[in-house]
């Protein structure tokens, strides 16, 4: 039998606490060979990320530790090695692609600095050198226009882009074995398309081997030879992907397949009243230049775009990143100015002054993408789902609000008794349904909803939707729902808006606009989302 790459055998991982100490992962073993992709899936916090970054040697020591086990690469011990002979390892033979490339590059150095930077310390390269290196990766990987985004910062590149960026610095060393930590969770389905096929021509041109960290089970299906599936620190079933996905013996494996939207169905409200219109809504951001400041052209994020939102149902906008979809739904909450006509509840509020919408906040609401970043970390649950209140005047005493607190917080599914609890006590899928409770408190109307379940596991996102639709049938609440996720976006919408650069591309019911789309772009939107196929922008007329 072939000797493996990377062996793992019995590892454990312990992170001290204050007053205890939390078993984070649990004798887990697991081999790669030469070549061969193996994918690690669980849902968050069953310790795929801490496995990997152990490999790598980077959880932050002495506050974590291996009371036991083994990692040996090329049958060489890794745990316990002096610091020399992992960081020849580290970046060299094994390099690690993160998640999030915005909290991952510098913000403050080029992105050819960042580059630049590997070659100069790992291959001893002069800074001339590693600049044409640099360039040769940034071309390998797909970036255009390289020598401009050479010198560009990381805020200033795409999210796409910035991941692109991060494979090509994790390549750079050309290394022999590739951890990719969820490297498209945050990606639109056609950026996350490519960057899976870049991954996979990579891996064959450089002969790599793959550890390929995820929750979603398709991506898996495409690209693991293997897979390991972990739940509470734990490997609870292994083998070939396919044998896996289409015979799982575990009840934690099935339960991951079972995950999915197939069962839910938008609310069932056919006709009812108009709730929210916009008419020839524009958003244009001047873009200004020289010494006066002055402007010489717009970027037209939001470009004449009509809508209709109705009582109890949903409207669902999808596009890629950078399409208007976030703009759009702030412009219709007047939290940005635009121009063009909006009416809320048979009323135009376009015109009138901030002053005067201040009462209507109550019925238009908004839950954002981030719940932790939009939950204050200073307060209470307790303190930040009453604040809404306090300041409608919901409530005539401090009794009075207790109640609704914990009414809204046991219809999203959240235990009353952990409201004085704060928002980091709390796991990602509960932290989203505080943010829900925060804003039905209030008995809105209308809610836009910003890509609410896109940092979510798809359990998790499943109930999540699951919780949106009882939560409209019960109370009428119409949706503006904003997302890239197109199977997170069928299930929960009865009608759809397609976006590209500012535009309405296609609009009409759900089952059309999935079933039967009509524009070229639309159709590679959901080739990239339910067939996980390879969309090349260059070659697919999306005009």
């Amino acid at each position: 039998m072939e000797n493996p790459l990377l062996s793992v055998k019995n590892l454990s991982v312990d992170f001290k606490a204050s007053s205890h100490t939390v078993h984070a992962v649990k004798s887990v073993s697991f081999d790669i060979l030469n070549g061969e992709t193996i994918a690690l899936v669980g849902e968050s916090g069953s310790g795929k990320s801490v496995t990997a970054l152990s490999i790598v040697q980077l959880l932050p020591y002495p506050l974590a530790s291996h009371p036991n086990g083994s990692i040996k690469f090329k049958s060489k011990e890794i745990i316990g090695s002096p610091p020399g002979a992992i960081q020849s390892i580290r970046g060299n033979k094994i390099a690690m692609v993160f998640q999030e490339p915005m909290t991952s590059l510098n913000p403050l150095h080029t992105i050819e600095k960042q580059i630049g930077e590997i070659l100069q310390i790992h291959k001893g390269l002069d800074k001339n050198i590693a600049r044409i290196r640099s360039l040769e990766l940034l071309e390998l990987v797909g970036i255009t226009d390289i020598n401009r985004h050479l010198k560009s910062y990381p805020h200033e590149l795409s999210g796409g882009q910035r991941q692109r960026v991060m494979i090509a610095m994790a390549l750079a060393n050309e290394p022999e074995i590739l951890i990719a930590d969820e490297p498209t969770t945050a990606l639109d389905v056609t950026i996350q398309a490519q960057i899976l096929e870049l991954l996979e021509n990579l891996q064959k041109k450089f002969g790599m081997s793959m550890l390929f960290i995820t929750h979603d089970l398709s991506i898996v299906k495409k690209m693991a030879n293997r897979v390991c599936v972990m739940n509470g620190g734990e490997i609870v079933e292994s083998g070939k992907t396919e044998q896996v996905l289409k015979s799982p013996k575990h009840a934690y494996t099935k339960h991951l397949l079972s995950a999915d939207f197939s069962n839910l169905s938008p609310s069932p409200v056919k006709k009812s009243k108009n709730i929210l219109y916009s008419k020839n809504l524009k958003v244009w951001f001047p873009l200004k230049s020289g010494l006066l400041r002055r402007t010489y052209k717009y970027i037209r994020a939001v470009d004449g775009i009509n809508i209709e939102v109705h009582e109890g149902r949903t409207l669902g906008v999808v596009g890629e990143s950078g399409s208007g979809k976030t703009t759009l739904g702030m412009a219709l909450l007047r939290l940005i100015s635009s121009d063009g006509m909006i009416k809320f509840n048979e009323k135009r509020i376009d015109k009138i002054t901030l002053k005067k919408m201040r009462p209507l906040r109550r019925e238009m609401q908004i839950v954002f993408q981030d719940p932790y970043g939009s939950l204050s970390p200073r307060m209470s649950i307790s303190q930040i789902i009453e604040e809404g209140l306090k300041i409608h005047k919901i409530g005539n005493t401090d009794s009075d609000r207790n109640d609704l607190i914990i009414q809204s917080m046991e219809e999203v599914g959240l235990d009353p008794t952990s409201r004085y609890r704060y928002p980091h006590e709390f796991s990602g899928g509960q932290r989203q349904r505080i943010a829900i409770a925060r804003a039905i408190a209030l008995k809105p109307k209308f809610i836009v909803l910003d890509e609410p379940t896109s940092a979510l596991d798809r359990s998790v996102q499943v109930q999540i939707i699951n919780l949106l639709i009882n939560l409209q049938i019960k109370h009428k609440i119409a949706y503006l729902f904003i997302s890239h996720d197109l199977k997170v976006i069928r299930a929960i919408s009865d009608e759809v808006i397609v976006m590209r650069n500012g535009k309405v591309v296609e609009q009409g019911p759900s089952d059309n606009i999935f079933d039967h789309p009509k524009k070229p772009y639309t159709k590679a939107l959901m080739a990239a989302a339910f067939n996980l196929e390879a969309i090349d922008s260059n070659k697919t007329n999306t005009k």
